[in-house]
């Protein structure tokens, strides 16, 4: 087994906090795990990591090498880089993360024609609703929605995507149809939240005739998956806020309607994150701009006219 594979190996060992997850992570065996961190260790004459049979501790010296490691990591990736951008043949890994609305409805679909591009290339997306750090996390990619938080990244820019407020036609029946925020909570409308550990309250960002304006909603039902609040809202359990792309369909067929157009959401940025360093290597480039490309047409496509007329159909519905 290569030197250098043992000490990526120990890179994700030391990432994720477990023999068994990084060997998820490298699709090798939880055997095959610890037998390179062992013949790390045998090379190096240090114990990396303090194990027991609940934990995995790095030691001091575990610390100081993975500071070490991650820069051979890094020097290897750019002159393979160097190399790539020459040969143009792309090849190796991306690791790629993306909110589940956006990586199922946008992303995924998009993946099988830019890996019949480049078939040497392969792709990992982890999709999830909670906010993911790059650089632990070992990604090149992160899509999201929203601000980021780590201004030490950089961002690419790919639309504004129109949201829109909406509940089950039955829910409207039942508990009337708000007209602005002030209804959503003066009415004591069952508002579903996406919420995530450590969150202490939730708004809603509305736009108002006075300008943006945040409203303080409230209701029983929260979840850190999107997908779990529409299937909620289809049920008629509540009001929930999506971008217009990942309800157009139920918009266009009535099942849900929009409420509270009086005050409708603010659009919200969807944009791609990644590392100076990542950015440098051409399958990461090459990746981020093919996906975001036909993503802008698609979203512009949604808020555009197509996503009025859907509104429209569903408020016909």
């Amino acid at each position: 087994m290569s030197y250098l594979d043992n000490i990526r190996t120990f890179v994700r060992v030391y990432e994720l906090g477990s023999m068994s997850a990084a060997g998820r992570d490298l699709r090798i065996s939880p055997a095959v795990t610890s037998s390179r961190i062992s013949q790390l260790e045998d090379h190096l004459g240090v114990r990396l990591f303090q194990r027991t049979t609940r934990s995995l501790t790095p030691t001091e010296q575990g610390q100081t090498f993975y500071r070490g490691a991650t820069e051979i990591l890094a020097t290897v990736e750019t002159a393979e880089a160097q190399i790539a951008n020459i040969t143009e043949n792309l090849r190796g890994s991306l690791y790629v993360a993306a909110p589940l609305g956006v990586g199922r409805r946008l992303i995924a679909p998009l993946v099988p024609q830019f890996l019949a591009d480049y078939p040497e290339v392969s792709l990992r997306l982890r999709l999830t609703d909670r906010k993911v750090d790059l650089t632990t996390e070992g990604l090149d990619l992160a899509f999201f929605l929203g601000q980021p938080e780590d201004s030490n990244l950089r961002i690419r820019k790919i639309a504004d995507v129109d949201r829109v407020l909406c509940a089950a036609p039955d829910y409207v029946a039942r508990r009337g149809m708000p007209r602005d925020g002030d209804d959503l909570v003066g009415g004591g409308h069952e508002c579903l939240s996406l919420r995530f550990p450590g969150a202490t309250e939730f708004q809603w960002r509305l736009q108002t005739p006075e300008g943006p304006k945040r409203f303080r909603v409230a209701g029983r039902y929260e979840s850190d998956d999107g997908d779990v609040l529409t299937d909620w809202a289809l049920s008629g359990q509540g009001v929930v806020m999506k971008p217009v792309f990942e309800v157009a369909d139920h918009l266009a067929e009535g099942r849900l309607i929009p409420v509270a157009q009086a005050t409708p959401p603010e659009p919200i940025q969807m944009a791609c994150l990644y590392t100076h360093r990542r950015r440098q290597d051409p399958k990461t480039r090459l990746f981020m701009e093919f996906v975001t490309d036909r993503i802008a047409d698609q979203v512009r496509g949604q808020v555009g006219g197509q996503s009025g007329g859907q509104i429209g159909a569903g408020m016909a519905g």
